[in-house]
């Protein structure tokens, strides 16, 4: 798999099995045990991906560390909200990063394009600016839902949303944003008659 595919299975990946245990196990066992169990998978992740790749990818460290970090305070606190709260915060580090590159006039979208060794072809520059904008709006807008549902959701709304949910809406943004550019790129093509 190469570097650009490992990191977009991490984005869409990263964090979905503690997800799950500590849904599955919450919902069996209480709080505590589904927090442990959640933790457990978030450690299990990273050795995977390190003994598949020899290397862990930046976002799954984050989301791991996020993940033992609150799922401490939440064993500390016994209080399930800590570790409900981490898809909310990663997305919301999104935001920032994504809307704060394009403040710098340095879009993360070009960055990332440009670290993974491709050339950005140059009737995409006008475009990533707004395009990272976006999509940094997309992720603070979702951060936002995501924190919600973790204080006024049912613990497997509040993983369906994690899981299905957010990876679900992101595709379709996507595909809607595509859908523009390509129109957008087709005007700016065509020979003017």
């Amino acid at each position: 798999m190469n570097p650009r595919n490992k990191t977009l299975a991490a984005l869409f990946l990263g964090g979905i099995l503690p997800v799950v245990a500590f849904t599955v196990i919450e919902e069996k066992y209480g709080t505590v045990w589904g927090i442990i169990a959640g933790m457990v998978f978030s450690i299990g992740e990273m050795v995977w991906e390190w003994a598949r790749h020899r290397a862990i990818s930046t976002i799954t460290w984050a989301t791991g560390l996020l993940i033992l970090l609150l799922g401490g305070i939440s064993l500390w606190a016994n209080e399930g909200i800590w570790f409900k709260l981490q898809p909310a915060m990663m997305e919301f580090a999104f935001f920032v990063l994504l809307v704060g590159s394009v403040l710098l006039k340095k879009p993360f979208l070009q960055a990332a394009m440009e670290k993974g060794g491709q050339k950005v072809p140059p009737i995409l520059l006008p475009y990533l600016p707004g395009l990272t904008l976006r999509v940094g709006i997309f992720f603070g807008l979702h951060s936002a839902l995501a924190a919600w549902a973790a204080f006024q959701w049912s613990t497997s709304a509040w993983a369906w949303l994690k899981g299905v949910g957010f990876t679900g809406s992101f595709l379709l943004y996507l595909g809607v944003e595509v859908f523009f550019l390509r129109s957008r790129l087709r005007k700016s093509v065509a020979p003017s008659v």
